[in-house]
């Protein structure tokens, strides 16, 4: 197979992921008119009858809680296996300090392709012991990293959702260590 052959595919297949994503996205945020014959549900009544929603459903509950320097708190709160094969972590980064801080470099790794594309998270991983495999975050076809990106510093008592995706660890394997640099690593259960 050629070069060209090969980049081609690749770029289709991030087209193709990139599109389902965004599909259930506007899928999955859509309010849309017509739903108003659905029961509405209270808090208190999921709690009551056992049932547990999925972190798609926005669900406040923290998987993991790393405490980094100068008071920033990463807070993560869904991690989602998807049918592409991929792991999509999300979280909050929080500035928990009493000023305003700067996102140290190091989040965003050491790799020059990643580097040269700006502030993003980059650096995280997630450690699989059972296989004894380390996923780094996915790259586009442009070398860009799959995670939130563009953010410099943080005010006092702010929060930024962020996002990053991995390839997906065997489906027996549903705990895993996430390390981001500079921040203390922790362990998250994969849903889906």
């Amino acid at each position: 197979m050629s070069i060209r052959f090969t980049t081609k595919a690749r770029r289709g297949m991030v087209a193709l992921t990139v599109a389902a994503g965004l599909a259930l996205g506007v899928v999955g945020c859509g309010g849309g008119g017509g739903d108003d014959k659905k029961p509405k549900a209270s808090a208190s009544a999921s709690k009551d009858n056992g049932s547990n929603p999925s972190a798609q459903e926005g669900t406040d509950e923290v998987l993991a809680e790393l405490r980094g320097q100068d008071g920033l708190i990463l807070q993560i709160t869904s991690a989602q296996r998807d049918a592409g094969g991929f792991v999509t972590v999300n979280g909050n980064l929080k500035n928990d300090g009493a000023k305003r801080v700067v996102v140290p470099p190091a989040v965003r790794g050491d790799e020059r392709e990643i580097i040269r594309n700006g502030m993003s998270l980059g650096g995280a991983t997630l450690v699989d012991s059972k296989s004894k495999k380390r996923y780094y975050v996915l790259r586009d076809t442009d070398g860009r990293p799959l995670t939130t990106t563009g953010f410099s510093m943080i005010k006092a008592g702010e929060s930024i959702a962020v996002f990053m995706q991995f390839p997906a660890p065997p489906a027996d394997s549903s705990e895993v260590s996430f390390q981001l640099p500079t921040f203390a690593s922790g362990t998250i259960q994969i849903s889906g």
